[in-house]
């Protein structure tokens, strides 16, 4: 999803898929990404926990919502990497 200023949303896949969650903190730790800020809370039958990261200088967020799923957000061409690198180890674990 686009959402202007060269900001993009991607969805990588289920919130509670534990081995997407581990492939993209490997792809954020080769990125050289530092933890900026992260919070966790419930509402009802929901959990969100969101975490800020900067990568190459720009801002990503990381959100895993309940019924929603595993998403980042930011600038495309980061984010866009992020996705691109998250999906060729996934599909190499694959083979």
């Amino acid at each position: 999803m686009t959402m202007g200023n060269g900001t993009v949303s991607i969805l990588l896949g289920d919130e509670y898929d534990d081995a997407l969650k581990e492939v993209l903190r490997t792809v954020l730790v080769q990125m050289g990404a530092v933890r900026v800020a992260g919070e966790w809370g419930v509402g009802g039958s929901q959990e969100l926990e969101t975490l800020l990261v900067e990568v190459r200088g720009e801002r990503v967020t990381v959100e895993a919502e309940t019924f929603v799923g595993l998403s980042i957000t930011g600038r495309d061409e980061v984010v866009g990497e992020i996705d691109r690198r998250v999906k060729g180890l996934l599909e190499g674990g694959r083979r």
